[in-house]
């Protein structure tokens, strides 16, 4: 248990170093610079293990601190919450080569080939609320042949799991929220963008409407 604990945790770590090696490549920034921004972020990911319930403030911390525009990561951070699940993929790929080594079963080259297709396609269509992987994982169990019941071994330690990758995959979402920040132009600069931002908000509040259509001639 504790050579899968340590598996994870390392894949997760890896995981981690190649998106810093992306800030550092599209940024040509400081990684540490970054991660220092992140702390306050990845510290309320790590505690609550819901992309969801931290995304007000990913959207903040890309906005204020990283100066990604308000039209980037309004985008982006939404869609990462409920798709970019990369941390759930590695965590569900392990756990189940770590279970069919202890029910014996040998994976063929092919099974492991699908194994990887449903990890990922798994996650991606997995809610983001803390604990959901491990209801997720019983499906990718059952494509490969391994008994579901397997599960109740790792329930001791998923929470802890759970934190570790919820922290990664939440930080995903701010490096693709800064690497498209780079990589796609706007009409309008970061400033213009703020400045509008703000008047909508001010328009939305005197209105006391929660929801605004904007009028597409003066959009």
């Amino acid at each position: 248990m504790s050579i899968y604990m340590l598996t994870v945790l390392l894949g997760l770590f890896i995981m981690f170093v190649m998106y810093m090696f992306l800030i550092l490549l599209v940024t040509k920034g400081s990684p540490f610079a970054f991660m220092s921004k992140l702390k306050e972020l990845l510290l309320l990911a790590f505690s609550t293990s819901s992309s969801a319930a931290v995304m007000p403030l990913s959207i903040k911390t890309a906005e204020d601190k990283l100066n990604v525009r308000p039209s980037i990561a309004e985008f982006v951070i939404p869609i990462g919450a409920t798709i970019n699940m990369n941390g759930t993929a590695l965590y569900q790929g392990v756990a189940t080569i770590f279970l069919a080594q202890v029910y014996g079963i040998d994976l063929s080259t092919g099974s492991l080939a699908l194994l990887v297709v449903v990890a990922v396609g798994a996650s991606i269509g997995s809610p983001a609320t803390p604990g959901v992987g491990i209801v997720i994982l019983a499906m990718v169990l059952s494509t490969v042949g391994i008994p579901a019941s397997g599960i109740a071994l790792l329930m001791g330690v998923d929470r802890i799991l759970d934190m570790c990758r919820t922290a990664v995959n939440v930080a995903g979402d701010i490096v693709a929220c800064v690497v498209m920040d780079k990589w796609v132009g706007g009409e309008n600069t970061l400033e213009e963008e703020k400045r509008k931002q703000r008047a909508f908000e001010k328009q939305r509040k005197n209105s006391d409407e929660d929801v605004i259509i904007k009028n597409p001639s003066h959009a």
